[in-house]
């Protein structure tokens, strides 16, 4: 499914919570189903002209079927209400469309199938203007559905994936020559750190995130792929466990010493940074929170931007706080903003 060397178990494709906010009561009397594709207000201007920057998505698009304002925690021999339904787009998709929508140049490498879910998002793909020359087409179903339980201050997941051959990550890397490899998942082992060796060698910088994978920095192969990567963006819990510390303090400086640019995304109370010396953190906004389901994947996208337009460490934390706000007014991540969206956002916050 996804490339390179994988531990563990399969890939779920979790997402970061982000919460942010009062959010709304919940509704007992469920509201219909979405359609599969939400509607995205925020799409790229067609007619603009691209960025450059090159950025090369490697991961695999998820179906989200959020249930939102849930009225209670779930648990086995339970009913729960859910006060909204949708189904939206998700995994890798999000961060493809965010940078798409940003006016980025992006190659999303993914795999499609011949059922109902990947048609619809290949469908949303080509309607943001994505770079298709990434994807594989498989004569039968590539399925990869994620249920998505939401709640105000945080998510469950449950997911289904048709498993399928992986291509090789340094195959990816040197048909593309990209300038950014994007991984949305922790990845190590032998075979992915001879990919991270290929992207080095034709300059190109790595930013990864670790979605909720087991590891921690006492394993070598660990170590050494993060030790090959540029940025590192885990969350709270994430960064705790593969430091092995007790606060996202102690769990930055660690990584400090390990990653270029390490960020923590820490959901409401908004996100740490460390740049070799400078240090930089950001607060969370308060918006009226939807869905958290895309939050992480879209406050990546926001940092990653700015990062390639040069911005300091405190602008990057600034664009990813400003994305993944915006992601939480709407399902999945149906709310990403687009490039005059974030700039608009950005001019109102605070000095």
């Amino acid at each position: 499914m996804m490339t390179g060397s994988r531990v563990g178990r399969p890939l779920t494709v979790p997402r970061m919570a982000h919460p942010h906010g009062v959010p709304q009561a919940p509704r007992h009397d469920a509201s219909p189903v979405e359609p599969l594709v939400e509607p995205l207000a925020g799409r790229a201007d067609r007619t603009a002209p691209q960025t450059g920057a090159h950025v090369l998505v490697v991961g695999a698009y998820a179906v989200d079927l959020v249930f939102r304002e849930l009225a209670g925690q779930v648990a086995f021999g339970s009913e729960v209400w859910a006060g909204g339904l949708g189904m939206v787009p998700g995994g890798a998709f999000t961060l493809a469309m965010g940078l798409r929508r940003l006016g980025r140049d992006v190659v999303w490498a993914a795999d499609f199938g011949s059922d109902v879910f990947s048609r619809e998002v290949l469908a949303a793909a080509r309607a943001e203007g994505i770079d298709e020359h990434g994807f594989r087409h498989h004569p039968q179903p590539v399925r990869n559905v994620t249920v998505a339980l939401s709640g105000p201050q945080d998510r469950a997941m449950i997911a289904y994936e048709d498993p399928i051959p992986a291509r090789p990550l340094a195959e990816l890397i040197e048909t593309h020559r990209p300038a950014v490899v994007m991984l949305p998942y922790l990845q190590f082992g032998p075979e992915v750190s001879e990919a991270l060796d290929v992207a080095a060698r034709h300059g190109a910088e790595v930013f990864m995130d670790c979605q909720d994978y087991a590891g921690h920095l006492g394993m070598p192969d660990v170590a050494k792929a993060l030790s090959q990567v540029q940025v590192f963006a885990p969350n709270e819990a994430e960064a705790l466990r593969i430091t092995g510390t007790a606060s996202a303090a102690e769990a930055l400086e660690v990584l400090a010493d390990v990653v270029p640019v390490a960020v923590i995304k820490r959901g409401g109370d908004g996100a740490v940074a460390a740049e070799g010396e400078r240090r930089a953190a950001r607060a969370a906004l308060p918006v009226p929170v939807v869905d958290t389901t895309g939050a992480g994947d879209c406050f990546n996208v926001g940092f990653l931007h700015e990062r390639l337009a040069g911005g300091s460490l405190d602008a990057c934390l600034a664009a990813g706080v400003v994305c993944g706000a915006a992601a939480v007014t709407g399902p999945g991540s149906s709310a990403a903003l687009d490039s005059a969206g974030l700039r608009a956002r950005l001019a109102r916050l605070p000095a």
